[in-house]
């Protein structure tokens, strides 16, 4: 069987970047297992396992645009050093920042902060190395549910 919309997949990855640089990875754990078209990855990976089978072993590079975005500039914001409540604040530290989801500390001077509200892969090129475990029809119940159930099913 062949990856479909409304299939199941469980797939092992390694993510690097264009440096090469490991960012991410399956390896010593339980393959990844989403519902194919349900936008549980990036698109532009999605789009790439599309027909594959078992066994399928490739690489998928995705470019910013159908990965995390391209990095914003404007999502870089300098925010007095005070409104941290006297926490020591150092770069590379994430704080919850209200609608903006998850902010990182890019530089911290004597009195303001310098967040970043773009997603931390925002603008990288995404390499994947993929091979697909298993590939099975979803079920009726996790069609209805939008997600996977049972062994390997993440909640995100």
């Amino acid at each position: 069987m062949n990856i479909t919309k409304d299939c199941v997949v469980s797939f092992h990855y390694t993510l690097t970047n264009d440096q090469g640089d490991v960012l991410d990875s399956s390896e010593g754990q339980e393959a990844f297992t989403y519902l194919h078209g349900g936008q549980m990855i990036v698109p532009g990976l999605e789009v790439q396992m599309e027909g594959k089978g078992k066994g399928a072993k490739f690489k998928a590079v995705v470019p910013p645009g159908q990965g995390y975005g391209d990095f914003d500039e404007q999502l870089l914001q300098r925010v007095p050093l005070d409104r941290f409540g006297g926490q020591a604040v150092e770069p590379g530290m994430q704080f919850q920042a209200g609608e903006h989801g998850v902010v990182t500390v890019e530089e911290v001077t004597g009195t303001d902060v310098l967040v970043n509200a773009n997603h931390p892969l925002a603008g990288v090129t995404l390499h994947f190395d993929v091979e697909v475990r298993d590939v099975r029809p979803a079920t009726a119940e996790e069609l209805a549910h939008g997600h996977v159930h049972g062994p390997g099913g993440h909640h995100h």
